[in-house]
């Protein structure tokens, strides 16, 4: 499960696992209705990891989300956007939405190695079929 630091922002899965991804537990399960939050790394330290390709989704494609419960939630790409982590569209990406929508966090951009951190978040927008 994924908490939200003091200054709002969405704290990453550990990285200790390279396969493991996020869920914001406070919001809504992936298919439920509202936005659903998922995130995950795109690389750690020693190699690539869970989001390393999601860049590669495009509008239209589809992708499986397989919940704690046993059901899965297939959803289809609306489209991917890159976010500087400084001006980072909080309301565009985490409102609730009245249908049933999933977003895919991970970081992008050029690493920053004084900060120990990407410049920017890769977002993919989806919704459930």
């Amino acid at each position: 499960e994924l908490a939200v630091d003091a200054a709002g922002k969405l704290q990453p899965p550990t990285a200790d696992d390279t396969n493991l991804v996020g869920w914001y537990a406070k919001g809504v399960s992936p298919g439920e209705q509202g936005t659903a939050i998922i995130a995950g790394h795109v690389d750690t330290t020693t190699s690539a990891a869970v989001f390393a390709d999601l860049r590669e989704l495009e509008m239209g494609d589809r992708f499986t989300v397989e919940r704690a419960d046993g059901r899965k939630a297939t959803f289809v790409v609306d489209n991917a956007d890159t976010f500087a982590k400084d001006d980072f569209p909080d309301q565009r990406v985490y409102a609730d939405t009245r249908d049933a929508e999933v977003r895919l966090i991970t970081c992008a951009g050029d690493y920053d190695h004084s900060a120990k951190d990407y410049t920017e978040n890769l977002v993919v927008f989806a919704h459930l079929v």
